[in-house]
């Protein structure tokens, strides 16, 4: 929370650093504070986005309260027939990025992955009629799940449907593509069903990130980055999507107290690109790995969108 804090339902309701409104901190000399607007306002400002523990142990905090909605949630996933078609495979993930700042603005947000080689299939087909050279589980793939608040998953599928279309060009010939859309009657019940996943505790794995706004999922680099983030197969590299700005993230910016990184009002992805080493792998293969995240992958991402920044909670180990 103190650091940002994004979630499933912050595109509607704010970041959770936003959601502060009092906290009680016990400074450096141990005198316990209530911060607010009205009184220690810089350090209000400071803990709401500035980073954990860095001004102050929060003990306590009062947030706002939001009323619950319904929620229609979409399940998108597609994955290459065979290595053929690789190169489409990556034309549609660009298509699909580029559509998300027009999707956030209609009201859609979420999570996401892919990869060109995951130790573990990303994408099951349990109903494709599979031909010879066709699996039945990918390992190479793509898949988020979005959602929107306040309509049905009639409305929902009507909304996505230009890119559907786009997507319709490569499903069945070169592509698997998969999509069902889902209603719950709150929020509640859409997370539990679908975005409360516990991950585990710790990795042997060096990761980055950066924040990317309109202009940088837009451009016509935008493949060109994408393909050098994920690199070749044989890195196994993973690439998560964090698709929860835009709406109340940017309209929070106008909050004097709020000190989370500007760079989250103009931003609709949190992009996160990370790698991992076998056990046992030595420092020169670790320091490789880490060199790769920071000086071509995170770099490739700061070239596509210079005027943006990172979220300190997945940020570079080294910038």
């Amino acid at each position: 929370m103190q650091g940002g804090g994004h979630g499933p339902a912050v595109h509607d309701f704010g970041l959770g650093a936003d959601q502060v409104l009092e906290a009680q901190v016990v400074l450096a000399n141990g005198q316990v504070v209530t911060a607010n607007p009205c009184r220690y306002p810089r350090l209000f400002f400071a803990i709401r986005g500035g980073g954990g523990s860095t001004y102050g142990v929060v003990i306590s905090t009062t947030v706002k309260a939001h009323p619950t909605n319904k929620v229609a949630a979409q399940q998108l996933s597609f994955a290459p027939l065979n290595s053929s078609y690789m190169s489409d495979f990556m034309k549609a993930v660009e298509l699909v990025h580029n559509a998300y700042p027009n999707l956030s603005d209609q009201g859609f947000s979420g999570y996401g992955s892919w990869a060109l080689r995951s130790p573990t299939p990303l994408v099951y087909n349990y109903s494709y009629t599979l031909g010879e050279d066709v699996q039945s589980t990918f390992t190479t793939g793509f898949t988020h799940t979005i959602a929107i608040f306040g309509k049905t998953s009639e409305e929902a599928e009507s909304l996505f449907g230009p890119v559907a279309d786009e997507l319709a060009s490569f499903s069945g010939r070169k592509l698997f593509v998969n999509t069902t859309y889902s209603s719950f009657p709150t929020y509640a019940t859409y997370y539990s069903a679908l975005s409360g996943i516990a991950s585990p505790i710790g990795s042997s794995a060096a990761l980055g990130s950066r924040l990317l706004d309109r202009k940088a999922l837009t451009s016509p680099r935008l493949g060109e980055t994408l393909q050098t983030v994920v690199g070749p197969p044989e890195q196994f590299t993973s690439v998560n999507i964090v698709f929860v700005g835009g709406a109340q993230v940017a309209r929070d910016g106008a909050d004097p107290y709020s000190g989370v990184n500007p760079a989250w009002r103009t931003s609709y992805v949190h992009n996160i690109v990370a790698r991992g080493w076998a056990p046992g792998a030595d420092e020169a293969t670790r320091n490789a790995v880490y060199s790769d995240i920071t000086n071509v992958k995170v770099q490739a991402m700061k070239d596509l969108a210079p005027d943006t920044g990172a979220y300190m909670n997945e940020v570079s180990y080294f910038r």
